[in-house]
């Protein structure tokens, strides 16, 4: 039994981890990408903290994802 206990209290402790992975950003936001150009994000955009990829949603609602690679810098409104 204290190792069903344990396992579960280990199970929430990495859940709670992941969760705290993700930073939220209020939009607009400009995101300049590695070749120059740029791209903006009318609504929010998420920042994993852990692998620096940005995910965001176009005009037309479509979800975007961008590895660290991908972009130079961002900045939100």
């Amino acid at each position: 039994m204290k190792s069903y206990i344990a396992l579960i209290s280990l199970l929430f402790i990495f859940s709670c981890d992941t969760l705290r992975d993700i930073e939220e950003l209020d939009g607009p936001c400009t995101i300049i990408l590695s070749d120059g150009s740029s791209v903006v994000s009318f609504g929010n955009i998420e920042i994993s903290d852990r692998t620096q990829a940005i995910t965001y949603r176009d005009e037309n609602g479509k979800i975007w994802s961008l590895f660290k690679e991908d972009y130079q810098s961002f900045s939100c409104n």
